[in-house]
């Protein structure tokens, strides 16, 4: 397999499950501003909505959209642990999870990754942000170490690379202290270190 990425992007969440697994896979690094792939390939020709992640298959189809790479990296290497058995309720949390950072918090970020956003945009958006991780934060004051069943998954690959963003734009996450510990011990796990590494982020 390959993982085609945007170091920080979403597709660190894909590439911390790749890792995490012990899957067979290699990387490659992708400029969505001029739709090149490290290697020069047209990356328009290998997803048409030009956005990683995207994750080349052994058969050669192409696989895009992060909760559906995530999910299927899961159920590929089920020793792994990272999702439940589909149709269990833990199962139903790491989607209801999956879908919460897909929908609300990660486009939440958008305007602050934007080049053409005003500063009252920018303000509304940290704003926004700052309503999305409350709702985290108060989700993991009751002692957890990771979302579902206290065990990492996939879910928590996507939040915590969701929640990194907070460095890049400015965030102060120290509001949120709860949050804050778990980015810091999703982020000291061996195989995370590994990914970050990999993409020049640690």
């Amino acid at each position: 397999m390959k993982l085609y990425y945007k170091p920080g992007a979403c597709s660190l969440a894909s590439h911390i499950a790749l890792r995490e697994s012990e899957a067979d896979f290699e990387i490659e690094k992708v400029d969505t501003k001029i739709q090149k792939t490290e290697t020069g390939d047209d990356f328009q020709k290998i997803n048409i909505k030009g956005v990683v992640p995207v994750l080349k298959l052994e058969d050669g189809q192409f696989l895009t959209e992060g909760p559906a790479i995530l999910q299927y990296i899961a159920d590929k290497h089920p020793r792994a642990g990272l999702a439940a058995e589909p149709g269990t309720l833990e199962r139903a949390r790491i989607n209801e999870h999956l879908t919460y950072v897909s929908s609300e918090l990660h486009p939440a970020f958008a305007p602050l990754f934007s080049a053409s956003a005003t500063d009252e945009q920018k303000k509304a958006a940290r704003n926004k942000v700052g309503l999305k991780l409350d709702y985290i934060n108060k989700l993991l004051s009751d002692g957890r170490d990771y979302l579902v069943a206290n065990s990492f998954s996939i879910a928590d690959a996507y939040l915590f690379t969701a929640s990194s963003w907070c460095g890049f734009v400015g965030i102060d996450m120290s509001k949120w202290s709860d949050l804050s510990s778990y980015v810091n011990r999703v982020s000291s796990r061996e195989k995370v270190q590994i990914a970050l590494k990999a993409e020049g982020l640690a």
